[in-house]
């Protein structure tokens, strides 16, 4: 564990409860007297606070000092992903958050299946818990796009990952891909697309695979 994130730290005194209260004291063993690390994920800050005050259900935290200090990716790489099913995402986004992704924007495209839904509150706190873990100082940005035609319209510099004789470098200079569900692209999705690259293997690849594939050959 790198920090702990709560939305207020940098405040004097924290009031910790919750989840937080049992993760620190539950899961990781803290006690009276350490000194924890903290982050609120939105100002680079890393802030140093003492264990003052311990209950059972919940503690008294004062702020020690604070260091400013970035940990964030060297590129930007914006993800489009069409829908799949939310536990394949769910098994995914640390990994993509660690890579430093730092966008993505579940599209629902023409064979995504549509009983899905994504619970952007779930895939914050798997993010949260991924950072804290990894170091990474800001969290991910997320959206969800109703369609296709959407997703192209507003972002039209996008690059779509499919098979095409054109492969995907990692000298590309690439900030937004898109990344097609279970069964590709449909053939009027193709059609709206402006310029399309593959991924240089023989094999096809699930979604959240391609995913992975392509943000580790762009970001690493």
């Amino acid at each position: 564990m790198q920090f702990v994130y709560h939305p207020e730290a940098g405040q004097e005194f924290l009031h910790i409860e919750g989840e937080v209260y049992n993760y620190i004291f539950k899961v990781r063993r803290h006690c009276k007297g350490k000194e924890l690390a903290l982050r609120n994920m939105h100002d680079g800050y890393i802030y140093f606070y003492k264990i003052d005050q311990v209950s059972r259900r919940d503690a008294l935290l004062t702020l020690v000092h604070k260091e400013y200090k970035e940990v964030i990716p060297k590129r930007y790489l914006h993800i489009l992903w069409c829908v799949i099913d939310p536990k394949s995402i769910e098994k995914t986004l640390p990994s993509l958050n660690e890579i430093g992704v730092s966008k993505i924007s579940f599209v629902y495209c023409d064979r995504s299946q549509k009983n899905f839904k994504l619970r952007l509150e779930k895939l914050q706190k798997i993010l949260i818990n991924s950072s804290q873990q990894c170091g990474r100082s800001r969290l991910m940005e997320l959206e969800i796009m109703e369609n296709f035609s959407e997703a192209m319209r507003q972002y039209p510099d996008v690059v779509c990952i499919d098979f095409s004789e054109e492969k995907l470098q990692c000298s590309d200079n690439i900030e937004r891909v898109f990344i097609g569900p279970e069964g590709g692209f449909s053939k009027e999705e193709r059609a709206q697309m402006q310029r399309i690259v593959g991924l240089d293997t023989p094999t096809i690849l699930r979604s959240e695979t391609a995913a992975v594939a392509v943000a580790s050959k762009v970001m690493v």
